[in-house]
């Protein structure tokens, strides 16, 4: 067995520890914007920045725990490719200097994870599992 074969059946259960980290650190920044912990300041109610704390807090905690995962991370992808274009790009073409490095990247690990899902440590693969498990049972029963 060559070494991409027993690395590769890893790949799935790499994808939900990326999923979690990443959902973490994101709910972290809306966290931050939205009750000033563990650093920052508490965004004026209903104003951009707000806002942006909001999907960041919602989809970085729904994204951690894998629930919703494609749908979040699409909503994630889209702010983030917002923020860029609003917060970064106007002050330079190079994202060293405009420091908005992490916003592509949070974009980009998001527009994956709307493609790949949650992999298998995700509340969506349980809730997967549930309903195939429960399917599976003939018409008018249920699982105890």
């Amino acid at each position: 067995m060559s070494f991409d074969d027993r690395i590769k059946r890893f790949s799935p259960y790499v994808l939900s520890i990326v999923r979690i980290v990443v959902g973490l650190l994101f709910f972290e920044h809306g966290l931050s914007k939205l009750f000033g912990f563990p650093a920052g300041t508490v965004r004026e109610l209903f104003t951009l920045s707000w806002t942006s704390g909001a999907i960041e807090f919602i989809a970085g905690g729904l994204i951690a725990a894998g629930f919703a995962t494609r749908t979040m991370a699409f909503i994630a992808s889209g702010e983030m490719a917002f923020a860029y274009f609003l917060g970064h790009a106007p002050a330079s073409f190079f994202p060293l200097i405009n420091r908005g490095d992490a916003a592509i990247l949070y974009c980009f690990i998001f527009f994956y994870l709307a493609f790949a899902g949650g992999g298998p440590w995700s509340l969506d693969a349980w809730l997967q599992g549930r309903r195939v498990s429960e399917g599976s049972l003939p018409a008018g029963t249920r699982r105890a």
